[in-house]
């Protein structure tokens, strides 16, 4: 039997549809140029024409990263706010870019991908359909691949873990990161890990409003559902934090990005 960690349920994962997420969303973390580099490298060139499937597209930072590489990209989310945001983008109208609001367990797709991603997205799609699906519709010599953006260890870490433990609206919620993600999807049968790379960090820079304002478009607090005293107070908690640490007014850090790829499968019945 197939099982999904309780913190991916589809009441936490529901919270990306949230237009105050949607509006957060542009203060989260890019993921490093070098990360579409690394992705291309994945790519089936035995397709033809190249298609991708950018599974989870959020406002189309992946989509946008990719667009060099492809000849068709079919950018599915679920948050009709999400691809109305991307849509707006300098590069939403591209014809390359192929807008789908829907579940990816129900959306038509366009197959064969020479290459499917799923930047910090998979964990909360529907595993027992959606896996299946992919290995549907992925070319011969195609991947799927788990992206996430990593941060080296901050001096503000320890003190701030307790802030978002109390506050977040998520209370199912345990640590994990794709390689997690990915281990417990092959130990299910729905996935075969082949290999992972990481790009170097690059420093990343943004004000302190931003980075407050960039937890607000992570699962567990959507402006939408949280008390808004208690959003307040969660804002302060954090800023008096980060301040303490960067007395200038702006945040650093060192982010990079994580790529696990392998195959996705359709478990044997038995």
């Amino acid at each position: 039997m197939i099982t999904q960690p309780k913190q991916f349920s589809v009441e936490h994962s529901s919270i990306f549809q949230d237009v105050s997420v949607v509006a957060a969303y542009a203060h989260r973390s890019p993921y490093p140029p070098k990360t579409f580099d690394l992705l291309a490298g994945l790519i089936d060139r035995m397709s033809s024409p190249i298609r991708i499937l950018d599974a989870g597209c959020g406002t189309g930072q992946m989509t946008q990263g990719l667009l060099p590489h492809a000849d068709r990209i079919d950018a599915v989310d679920i948050s009709a706010a999400m691809i109305a945001a991307g849509k707006q983008m300098a590069y939403g109208a591209d014809p390359r870019i192929h807008w789908i609001v829907g579940s990816i367990d129900e959306v038509a797709f366009n197959p064969p991908y020479a290459l499917i991603v799923a930047a910090a997205s998979l964990h909360w799609m529907p595993w027992a359909v959606t896996l299946p699906r992919f290995a549907q519709v992925l070319s011969k010599d195609g991947y799927l691949a788990l992206v996430e953006v990593r941060s080296a260890p901050n001096a503000w870490n320890d003190a701030l873990t307790p802030i978002l433990a109390q506050y977040s609206m998520n209370q199912d919620f345990q640590p994990y990161n794709m390689l997690t993600v990915a281990a417990e999807l092959q130990q299910q049968g729905l996935f075969r890990q082949l290999g992972v790379t990481e790009t170097a960090s690059i420093a990343f820079r943004q004000s302190i409003t931003d980075w407050v304002e960039a937890f607000h478009a992570t699962n567990g607090f959507s402006r939408d559902r949280m008390d808004i005293a208690r959003a307040a107070e969660f804002d302060k908690h954090v800023r008096q934090i980060i301040t303490k640490h960067c007395p200038n007014g702006m945040v650093e850090q060192q982010i990079g990005a994580r790529i696990v790829f392998g195959k996705p499968l359709a478990p044997v019945a038995v």
